[in-house]
Parts: C-alpha cells; sequence; structure tokens
C-alpha cells in the first residue's frame, strides 16, 4: 500500500471535488453511483450488465456503459492523472442525465442506486463538504468564516479601537492597563458569541492569528465549543484562499483519522457486549433486519473474494438508516482484511 494513496489531496483537486458535489446536491431523483479504478472500465461494464434493474434504471445503465467506453479513450481527471472515474446517472422530464469526474486518488469500488447520488466516499477519503469555522483574531480584531466544503457561506468582521500604549507612568498606567485588558475581555467575549451562533452543524473550529490573541479568546469559548477547536500554525488576516484550504485540508485528515480511531475502539468495546458483527453473512441478515448502527467499509473492498456480496450490502445500507464509513488507514484496512473487509456495530443484539 503506498503512502501517496494516501497522502493529502492539493488542494486546487479538492477545490473542483467540492464543486463538483456540490453541483451534485441538485440532483433529485433516483440516481446511479458508479467508481471505477482507471482500466477496469470493462469489467465495470460487466458489474453493470449483471443485474436487471426497473426500466429507468436499465436506460441510466446503457448511458453509463457507452460513457465509460469513452471514458477508456479519453479519460478525464480533475488532478494529475486518473486513479478513479466517478459517473453519475439520472433521469429528468424523461431525459437522461450524466455527470463525469475523475480523480488522482483511490476511491472504492462501487455501483449503488439510491435516491440521490452516492457521495460518501468523497466525504470520507477525499474530504469533501464538511462544515468549518476559520477564526482569525488578534486582541483587537476578529474574523470568522464558516465554510461548507472549499465555499465560504457565512463570514463575520468584528473590531474595536485599541489604544496600544500608555505613555504616563503610576497608577495612571495601571488603570489605563486594566481598562485595556476588560475592553479585549469583553470584546472576546462577544467573538465567542458570535462564534458560538455560527457554529450549527461545523465539525471543526480552526483558530489561528498572530500574538497572543487567539490562546486568551479560547478562554472564552464553552466546552462544547473547546472540544471542536483546534490552534493553527500560519494562519492570519492576509493568508490566502489556497493557504486556507491546505490547513482544512491538513486538519479534516487528522480529524478523520481520529474519528475512525475513535469508531474502532468503540467496535472494540462493543464486542463484549455482543453488539458487533464481523462475517459477512451475518452482517448481511442484520441489515435485512434493520439493526446495523454502522458498517464499517474497508477501501480496498474490491480485493476480496466477497467483493459483490459486499457491493449488495452497502447499497442495502444506503436503503436503512445505518451510517456507513470508509476507512483508508493502513492499520485499519489491515484489520478489516482479517474480517472480509466489513464490520458491523449493531443496534441490538441478533439471534
Amino acid at each position: 500500500m503506498s503512502v501517496s494513496q494516501f497522502s493529502e489531496i492539493d488542494p486546487s483537486e479538492w477545490l473542483s471535488i467540492n464543486q463538483f458535489v456540490f453541483e451534485l446536491k441538485e440532483v433529485k431523483g433516483q440516481c446511479v453511483s458508479v467508481y471505477y479504478p482507471y482500466g477496469k472500465g470493462e469489467n465495470t461494464i460487466q458489474l453493470l450488465q449483471e443485474t436487471k434493474r426497473s426500466d429507468s434504471v436499465e436506460k441510466i445503465k446503457k448511458k453509463i456503459e457507452n460513457k465509460i467506453l469513452e471514458l477508456k479513450k479519453n479519460p478525464v481527471s480533475v488532478g494529475k492523472f486518473t486513479k478513479t472515474l466517478c459517473l453519475f446517472g439520472w433521469i429528468v422530464d424523461g431525459k437522461i442525465h450524466l455527470k463525469v469526474i475523475g480523480t488522482s486518488k483511490k476511491l472504492p469500488y462501487l455501483y449503488i442506486v439510491n435516491k440521490k447520488p452516492y457521495v460518501k466516499p468523497f466525504s470520507d477519503i477525499l474530504k469533501t463538504n464538511y462544515t468549518i469555522l476559520i477564526v482569525t483574531v488578534d486582541q483587537k480584531t476578529a474574523r470568522i468564516q464558516k465554510f461548507i466544503g472549499s465555499q465560504i457561506i457565512q463570514e463575520s468582521k468584528l473590531k474595536i479601537d485599541l489604544q496600544g500604549r500608555h505613555k504616563k507612568g503610576g497608577q495612571s498606567q495601571g488603570r489605563f492597563l486594566r481598562a485595556r485588558q476588560t475592553k479585549i475581555h469583553v470584546f472576546f467575549k462577544k467573538v465567542a458569541n458570535k462564534v458560538r451562533l455560527m457554529s450549527d452543524n461545523s465539525e471543526l473550529i480552526l483558530l489561528g492569528g498572530s500574538g497572543n490573541g487567539k490562546t486568551e479568546f479560547y478562554d472564552e469559548l464553552n466546552s462544547e465549543l473547546t472540544s471542536k477547536c483546534r490552534f493553527v500554525e500560519g494562519l492570519s488576516f492576509t493568508t490566502p484562499i489556497k493557504d486556507i484550504h491546505k490547513i482544512i485540508i491538513h486538519h479534516l485528515y487528522e480529524y478523520r483519522k481520529k474519528h475512525m480511531e475513535e469508531l474502532m475502539q468503540k467496535y472494540e468495546k462493543l464486542v463484549k457486549e455482543g453488539l458487533t458483527a464481523k462475517r459477512n453473512n451475518i452482517i448481511n441478515r442484520a441489515l435485512k433486519m434493520g439493526s446495523v448502527e454502522t458498517l464499517i467499509v474497508s477501501t480496498l473492498f474490491h480485493t476480496k473474494p466477497q467483493f459483490k456480496n459486499i457491493l449488495k450490502m452497502l447499497e442495502e445500507a444506503k436503503n436503512t438508516s445505518c451510517r456507513i464509513e470508509f476507512a483508508m488507514s493502513p492499520k485499519i484496512i489491515q484489520k478489516l482484511e482479517i474480517d472480509d473487509s466489513v464490520l458491523a456495530i449493531l443496534r441490538y443484539k441478533i439471534e
């Protein structure tokens, strides 16, 4: 497993994929989602042809099959080269629509028919579509930017007039410093309240700025906000947007890694309580019963003999309220490979 496979995505590619995912949000109605490794187009066509669906889905599949043949001769990619091709097909007013993107990262091999485009691999592996707050602060200025993916959807700037120095000494100097510190404290409280109002649904709050302002400000945040907060080096009011995207990407990779480690710890703890499953036939049965809370799937599941069975499990999971989590960490994938590439956390014990 190469290190490059798990290296952070380039900001320009991340930007393009976020835009692509944003456009897919507009798609309403049943959608066929297909992800396949470049060079595996014919295998993918065979996979599509093995299952028979409704007439409308069959029409979409045919269009996708033709597009795969086109891409074989002329692959597309928003990265420097193509590792995975992703196609989405749906029907509006009797007309078939297709959207295609290629990425330089390895994504899981997928074929899912669902009520909307299936974009979870973009989120789990390429870190798209997360809600993030970027807070840049010093003792007299604050800027709060709310991102969804790469787009700023809300921005707020706050400022106070703050005299830098007092020329007189003695008691007058002491009074001045106390009054100055009180003014800063009141300002930070106001900023913290604005962060609280803007932080709805945000996964992370990234906090930066020059001087001691950010550490002083951090003390004004409540425990819910501090749990989401990460200090960021190299973030100032003049940081270019491309560098802000780099910062977001890096912290999302760290956040996702921690999330998956905690999920695996939860799994290990629940094993003793009988609230897990690791054999695919048992997971399959649990999915049909609606008792799977979370399905943890290796991004490399297509290398296993159970590949087609796992594809069916993923589609079954999408049709229930089960959460799917794709694992890309080599350590977690190694654990998953021992257990047929899929593990399940259950809502309740099954016989």
